[in-house]
């Protein structure tokens, strides 16, 4: 049998879980009578030293990785691979260990991950072998690439099913142990396989058998039978309505099932945090795409035929939609409000904030709080704009200000937040371009004074502001609000009407 001389280093994994480089070499194939079999040769080529005798065993694990390195142990704690400078080189030694076990070249491990008769203790081994390598760096990166291949996330899920079907407890304690282990590797690959549509009920399933717990938890019960997905409006596309189950899912993962991390491991859930922020922005992206949709929602929104309780479900659809715009980059949540504001958003405030329904109100208000952060620019120049497009007296500025003074809240939460908002809206720090924006204190009106002295002012009904709660609008962060004494009689008479 010829020989095959190829340039390789010999790496030794050190008792400190790092590799180590024993030396440049080449390496050959051939029968060793001392060890009565083929084994692997590197002769180093500095002085032609023996650097690596290692018989190639039948039984041994051998796997190739990036198509240049072959990695295998040859006893407990004692990690060899060989660094190929050529993928050539790599591609025949793997065939003559491929050879010499029976295997087929095409695989990336030479043996099965696992033996199904050996069920239980091949499960504990695993489960030890997930543990101890979270401490190290290097060993958890190993242990990644060695799961992504063949399939072994799922052959493992599969043996789950097999476990709570012979009530096998102890394998379903390996199960939750092997299963949080490999969360923590950290890899968007893996989470890819275990999040999918066919894998993360059996994610779950194994999470719900924490050896801590006399009995398992009802996860998978709590999201197949508790929890509903509400259709505002009916989603045709099916890839958006996979993604706000798994979004969903796999929050619930992260916040309900895994347990608080210790300080040691609360950076190992990195990637999966990673993994919910960007399914939101892509449910954001692919929400704002279609305008059928949203179209469909605003007309429903303002519609008066419209029950209070799907109101109720549109309004705190779009607060929460606003509110998964934040994990967009800017030039995105710009491109998603303005969206909003050319499919009438603040003419649709406008109307539900007005809106006997407590509930509807406030979400209402959180959503023009969104629109105000993002930009004050925008909402003022709706407001100054809309008493010239209209002749009717219900104006947002109007329906802002009543909210602020009929606020039946004894610690007036939401008064004091339209109060942040209204501030926002006429701090002359955040206008584009100089403009006095003030707010007049006897009218509902926000007045816009040009060099000319013009009110651009709609004439509205006289709806007195308290001058203790008009003294909170001048911008002074030192006044302290009073509640109102002497202008009540004129607040209850602006409720009133």
């Amino acid at each position: 049998m010829s020989d095959t001389r190829r340039r390789v280093k010999v790496y030794t994994l050190n008792e400190d879980r790092q590799w180590d480089d024993r030396g440049t070499g080449h390496v050959s194939s051939t029968f060793v009578e001392r060890l009565k079999g083929i084994s692997l040769l590197v002769r180093a080529e500095s002085d032609g030293s023996l650097l690596l005798e290692s018989k190639i065993s039948p039984n041994t694990a051998y796997q190739k990785q990036q198509d240049t390195l072959i990695v295998w142990s040859e006893a407990e704690n004692y990690d060899l691979a060989l660094s190929f400078q050529e993928k050539a080189g790599c591609d025949e030694i793997w065939e003559k260990i491929c050879q010499v076990q029976g295997k087929d070249p095409a695989l990336e491990i030479t043996q099965d991950p696992i033996d199904e008769s050996e069920e239980e203790p091949r499960l504990e081994e695993i489960a030890d072998l997930v543990t101890s390598v979270l401490s190290s760096p290097i060993r958890r990166e190993k242990l990644a690439l060695a799961l992504m291949s063949e399939g072994y996330m799922k052959k493992l899920l599969q043996l789950f099913q097999v476990c709570e079907d012979l009530d096998n407890r102890e394998g379903l304690h390996h199960l939750y142990e092997i299963v949080r282990g490999v969360l923590f590797l950290n890899k968007a690959a893996l989470f890819e396989v275990m999040f999918s549509d066919d894998c993360i009920m059996d994610v779950v399933g194994c999470l719900e058998y924490d050896p801590a717990l006399v009995q398992p938890k009802r996860h998978r019960e709590f999201l197949t039978k508790t929890a509903k997905f509400k259709e505002v409006i009916p989603i045709t596309d099916s890839e958006l309505r996979q993604k706000i189950h798994q979004t969903y899912r796999v929050q619930y993962i992260q916040d309900i099932i895994l347990p608080t991390p210790s300080v040691f491991e609360e950076n190992f859930l990195s990637t999966l945090t990673s993994f919910i922020f960007f399914n939101k922005v892509e449910i954001v992206s692919m929400l704002q795409e279609d305008e059928k949709f949203l179209t469909e929602v605003f007309a429903q929104l303002t519609d008066e035929a419209t029950e209070d309780g799907k109101r109720r479900e549109l309004v705190n659809f779009f607060k929460e939609f606003c509110a998964f715009s934040q994990t967009l980059q800017p030039q995105n949540r710009d491109a998603f409000f303005k969206t909003l504001a050319n499919l009438g958003i603040l003419p649709a405030l406008e109307i539900v904030m007005g809106m006997d329904d407590l509930q509807v109100r406030a979400a209402a208000t959180d959503i023009f709080s969104y629109l105000v952060e993002f930009s004050p620019s925008m909402v003022r120049e709706f407001v100054m704009q809309e008493p010239q497009q209209t002749d009717d007296d219900v104006l947002l500025i109007n329906v802002v200000i009543k909210q602020m003074i009929c606020d039946s809240d004894p610690e007036l939460g939401g008064a004091v937040q339209l109060m942040g908002l209204l501030r926002t809206l006429i701090d002359p720090e955040n206008m584009l371009t100089p403009t006095n924006v003030r707010l007049c204190p006897n009218t509902h009106a926000l007045c816009h004074n040009t060099g000319s002295n013009d009110l651009l002012c709609k004439k509205t009904e006289q709806l007195a502001i308290p001058h203790d709660l008009y003294d909170t609008f001048t911008l002074n962060p030192v006044r302290k609000r009073r509640r109102p004494s002497s202008s009540a009689s004129s607040t209850s008479t602006a409720c009133r009407s």
